[in-house]
């Protein structure tokens, strides 16, 4: 099993020093045993915007894969969207993927004028299926020539599908490589659920057998007894669109809160259910989480 490693794109302080932060961090995971860089996409908030991003950590790196966890197709023009994904992974010379997801914010939808009403999993699927002739070199305008450039990997980036239930997976599973999921209480069951919904519906849709990926929120103890506090901080502010009340009864079972040894057991017990990779996501912008980690569980991550 690998690991990838989420940028703190979603932390209230990354703004203090964000493009010293975001390139320290991505120099640290590409130098580490990492399969992948992570980073989502919101509009209604104070992340950075995820294409802009993602030429920044394509220059920043030259190793891990570059993953989209995960960007909103009915946010954008999907004409326009493959031409910037297909330049992102020409600028990391096709180390690319790309989730997408239906995204679950009105007031993302309602940032950037998007029809409510296109939240949807047809809708997902029609866009990509757009951007896949694109990248095929098709002519989707009437223009002279078609819209370029095209992806370094031929036929565009690996295609992940944002899920967290089994109704997505099966919507997906005709244009989708695999699945980037999330696990709010690290239960192995279910997530083994979903896995198994998973390799079904692919073997239904005669895709072969789908990446299975996975995500957590973490934070590890140093010994003050503050990292549970440390998630339940990350969550307020990255959930705010829920009522604090909800968030704060969320808190206490969400994410992993402990010693680099305790993550060393969740991180097998995913290994076990056939997980392909887990996506760690901080809730601090304090990037020697990052060294520390590589450098504890350096031979599970390689």
């Amino acid at each position: 099993m690998q690991i990838g490693m989420t940028l703190p794109v979603m932390e209230p302080d990354l703004w203090s020093d964000g493009p010293t932060v975001l390139e320290e961090w991505a120099r640290a995971i590409d130098d580490g045993p990492f399969a992948s860089l992570c980073f989502g996409e919101r509009m209604a908030f104070d992340n950075p915007e995820t294409l802009t991003l993602l030429g920044a950590v394509a220059a920043w790196t030259s190793r891990v894969r570059l993953v989209t966890t995960v960007i909103v197709p009915q946010l954008h023009d999907p004409v326009l969207l493959a031409k910037s994904l297909a330049t992102g992974d020409q600028l990391s010379r096709g180390r690319l993927t790309v989730g997408f997801g239906v995204g679950g914010r009105e007031e993302d939808y309602r940032a950037v004028g998007a029809d409510l009403a296109d939240q949807r999993m047809a809708e997902m699927a029609r866009r990509v299926g757009v951007m896949k002739q694109v990248w095929a070199g098709e002519h989707v305008t009437d223009s002279v020539r078609p819209v370029g450039p095209p992806p370094a990997q031929r036929g565009g980036p690996e295609l992940l599908v944002g899920t967290m239930g089994p109704r997505t997976i099966r919507h997906a599973a005709s244009w989708a490589d695999g699945l980037a999921g999330v696990t709010l209480d690290l239960d192995p069951e279910a997530t083994g659920a979903l896995y198994d919904e998973a390799r079904a519906a692919w073997a239904d849709a005669a895709r072969g057998e789908p990446r299975l990926t996975t995500s957590f929120w973490f934070a590890l103890d140093d010994g003050s007894g503050e990292a549970r506090e440390q998630v339940h901080r990350h969550l307020r502010h990255y959930m705010n669109w829920l009522p604090e009340q909800l968030v704060d009864a969320m808190a206490p079972t969400t994410g992993f809160a402990g010693t680099v040894e305790e993550l060393r057991v969740v991180l097998d017990r995913f290994a076990q259910l056939g997980t392909d990779e887990v996506h760690l996501i901080p809730t601090s912008s304090d990037v020697t989480q990052v060294e520390q980690i590589a450098e504890q569980l350096g031979e599970l991550v390689a």
